[in-house]
């Protein structure tokens, strides 16, 4: 069965229940934050951890991440194909010895990544044009583990996609907003309150950013299936 991980109330799966539903497949969707109990191993063909507004690092305030940490490694370990979405790239990272670090090479908004020469022939990314654009929201960045391989970057976050083993990978950017996320995302802030009409525009200008979003979820839709 694929799964879902959802670390924040106000981060939800966004198009990717869709997307999956319009592939024939019923996701699970675990509240990790709820302390509802994680997916059984042996059960999960697949699983993709959402982002969150907290750190990876924040395992005092919000216990329930060491569980997902633990869950990670075990995923990884037994090459269960995984995807992590910002702060579940984070997590990934965080989870197999890779830092995370707070409040650096911050972005928002709709924003291009480069695809490394690794990047252009990764599974997860087939089909792809070497230049992607993507939505940004973070304050945090991961650091590659020491067996990771990098494969998308940007001039202001160098670190945007990396590959674990051979079917683990985190992303710092958001394949799965919807025009309603972006605008609670916005919310949050005052300072990005004010920006929520510009943010929606540019995002929307992206006109290559729904078919990018639903590739790279067949890609990974692909591998899980084998």
């Amino acid at each position: 069965m694929f799964h879902i991980i959802q670390n924040d109330p106000e981060v939800p799966p966004g198009n990717i229940t869709e997307h999956l539903r319009s592939m024939g497949i019923a996701a699970g969707v675990c509240h990790a934050y709820r302390n509802e109990p994680l997916p059984a191993p042996e059960d999960t063909r697949g699983v993709i951890v959402l982002g969150g507004a907290m750190c990876a690092n924040d395992d005092q305030r919000h216990p329930f991440l060491m569980q997902v940490k633990g869950f990670i490694r075990e995923m990884v370990a037994r090459r269960v194909p995984y995807l992590g979405i910002c702060l579940g790239g984070q997590l990934l990272a965080a989870a197999v010895g890779g830092g995370v670090v707070s409040n650096r090479w911050e972005e928002l908004g709709t924003l291009e990544v480069e695809l490394t020469k690794e990047g252009r022939e990764d599974r997860l990314f087939a089909g792809l044009a070497p230049r992607i654009g993507t939505f940004q929201w973070h304050h945090d960045s991961f650091d590659l583990p020491a067996d990771g391989v990098l494969l998308a970057a940007s001039p202001a976050c160098p670190h945007q996609a990396f590959r674990v083993g051979s079917c683990a990978w985190g992303t710092q950017f958001h394949p799965e907003v919807t025009e309603e996320i972006i605008r609670a995302w916005c919310a949050w802030d005052p300072a990005t309150r004010e920006r929520a009409d510009e943010l929606v525009a540019a995002w929307r200008a992206d006109t290559a950013y729904a078919a990018t979003a639903r590739r790279l979820l067949e890609n990974f839709v692909g591998v899980a299936r084998g």
